[in-house]
């Protein structure tokens, strides 16, 4: 029996695979995206050179065979600036999702299931987190926090919350009459007990789907604030610092700016273009139609 169970799985795993493939778009941001983080890993351990080593005689060089992306406005190299700023740009909004995910999930578990009072205070809470424009939230959090990987965290944690906490709410909704669920109470079940045995898998698709496309978004948030000097303070070269200060010199020398932007670009589109294909991948009536062929 539960070799069987293992099968199934393993089918329905490669029928995911390939309707996820089958987006070419989706597939080939998978690629730049593992790419990416291949460059990340290998600057823990290599960059060609020090990222935080300024020399003021190769000041804003070009691109070169010593300098593939240049120099900045102190004379360090671009590249291991980029190799390394990436873990930080990254790295956050890895963590704030996650963060924002687990917090807005169970917040929505807890409004949908429960409903009456407990539903009308959690959504006033986030009706005023959603009334306020998440880049504004965002920067107001960050002067009030002060500057600093954690305060950057928190931000975009709270900024990102509640469409996920609106989200898992709805889907509750949806599914909170089931006569599956309505057995499972009959049972003498937990509520809690409920709601992550047989509530949550049925609304984890859309929570990974809407995860991958804030990964994206959060990329764009993280860098817009460390642009705007809240991010994370300088030396560290965390991609939307390193356009903010570049950014004076960005008709003289436009490498500075290009090339972090660029990453930034490639990086958020990357996830959102993945999120596209595990949209399709999960849902049930694209791998139908591919089990025809």
């Amino acid at each position: 029996m539960l070799k069987k169970i293992s099968e199934v799985k393993k089918k329905r795993l490669k029928e995911m695979w390939k309707v996820f493939k089958s987006n070419k778009a989706a597939y080939i941001s998978l690629c730049v995206i593992i790419s990416i983080l291949g460059m990340i890993l290998v600057g823990l351990v290599y960059t060609p050179y020090d990222p935080y080593d300024f020399n003021l005689r190769r000041v804003r060089q070009p691109p070169s065979l010593n300098h593939l992306l240049g120099t900045d406005e102190l004379g360090r190299d671009i590249l291991s600036r980029v190799m390394v700023g990436g873990r930080y740009t990254i790295g956050i909004s890895l963590i704030s999702v996650l963060i924002g995910t687990l917090l807005g999930t169970t917040l929505g578990l807890i409004s949908g299931y429960f409903g009456g009072k407990i539903d009308a205070l959690i959504q006033r809470i986030v009706d005023v987190a959603l009334s306020f424009p998440t880049t504004l939230l965002a920067i107001a959090l960050m002067v009030s926090l002060g500057p600093g990987m954690l305060s950057l965290i928190m931000a975009v944690s709270i900024s990102t919350f509640p469409v996920y906490a609106r989200l898992v709410r709805g889907a509750v909704l949806q599914l909170i009459n089931e006569d599956y669920i309505t057995a499972v109470k009959l049972l003498g079940r937990s509520s809690w007990h409920i709601m992550y045995r047989h509530v949550l898998p049925n609304v984890l698709s859309l929570i990974v789907v809407q995860s991958t496309y804030y990964l994206g978004f959060s990329i764009l948030l993280a860098s817009s604030l460390g642009f705007l000097g809240l991010g994370i303070p300088p030396p560290t070269p965390e991609w939307g610092a390193m356009i903010g200060g570049g950014r004076v010199y960005l008709f003289s020398s436009p490498h500075i700016v290009v090339f972090p932007g660029l990453f930034i670009m490639a990086t958020a589109l990357s996830f959102n273009l993945i999120g596209d294909g595990l949209r399709d991948a999960l849902d049930p009536k694209s791998r139908m139609f591919f089990r025809r062929f």
